[in-house]
């Protein structure tokens, strides 16, 4: 299978899951290519300015710049803490050396989504790859990522480490990021671990729709850490 690329990717994957009718401004590309040391997809940069932050389909979130949830910005320290980690007690063959791996995307089940950044000056043709929790298996797409998301949203791609019931419900959608305040990742590492149960518990109290068993949204996983933490 060939995989679509630039506006043609684009608009597959708007056809199958529209985005918000408001998307905050674009980021400071310049700025983020900068602090990243290098440029970024282009189809990447189109997406994001269609989309904004959010999660699609209550599994799939995109690290973008400058975002006010730490944990999922791309210039933030998470990219870099992940590559330390898999570094430091990866397991199992690596798609390519760490250094070139650049983390852009978490699923609400813990998996990660890199860039094989290997073509450094070549950002156009980097590559998608998905780890299990950074740990083999790993899983390889040859294409961009708006690409993959098309692929994927629309059912003819299946990423073994994605579950099964990804594309079952109402189809295919995007939800926004509901934050208004900055979340930061040095404020979160010092709390105790919290259960599910009890993140679900406040869900439902504050309105949200969330299953009893499976994986939390990462939109309520997202909402229930703005309004809990301690600044």
């Amino acid at each position: 299978m060939t995989a679509p690329t630039g506006l043609a990717a684009l608009a597959a994957l708007t056809a199958l899951c529209p985005p918000p009718a408001d998307v905050p401004p674009v980021p400071d590309w310049p700025g983020a290519e900068g602090v990243l040391g290098m440029r970024l997809p282009g189809d990447y940069k189109e997406l994001v300015a269609a989309y904004g932050p959010g999660e699609f389909n209550g599994f799939l979130t995109l690290y973008q710049p400058g975002t006010l949830n730490e944990w999922v910005d791309l210039t933030g320290p998470v990219p870099a803490r992940l590559r330390a980690q898999l570094d430091a007690h990866h397991r199992g063959a690596l798609p390519c050396a760490t250094e070139d791996l650049l983390a852009m995307g978490v699923t609400g089940n813990g998996h990660y989504l890199f860039w094989d950044t290997r073509l450094r000056d070549a950002p156009d043709r980097w590559t998608v790859v998905v780890s299990e929790r950074l740990s083999a298996p790993w899983f390889t797409y040859r294409g961009p990522v708006t690409a993959f998301l098309a692929d994927v949203l629309g059912g003819t791609l299946r990423v073994p480490l994605f579950p099964r019931d990804l594309l079952l419900g109402d189809g295919p959608a995007f939800a926004p990021s509901r934050l208004r305040g900055r979340v930061r990742v040095t404020a979160l590492d010092t709390r105790p671990p919290v259960s599910t149960s009890t993140i679900r518990a406040w869900a439902r109290a504050q309105g949200f729709d969330v299953p009893d068993r499976g994986r939390v949204p990462f939109a309520v996983f997202e909402a229930w850490e703005a309004a809990t933490r301690s600044d």
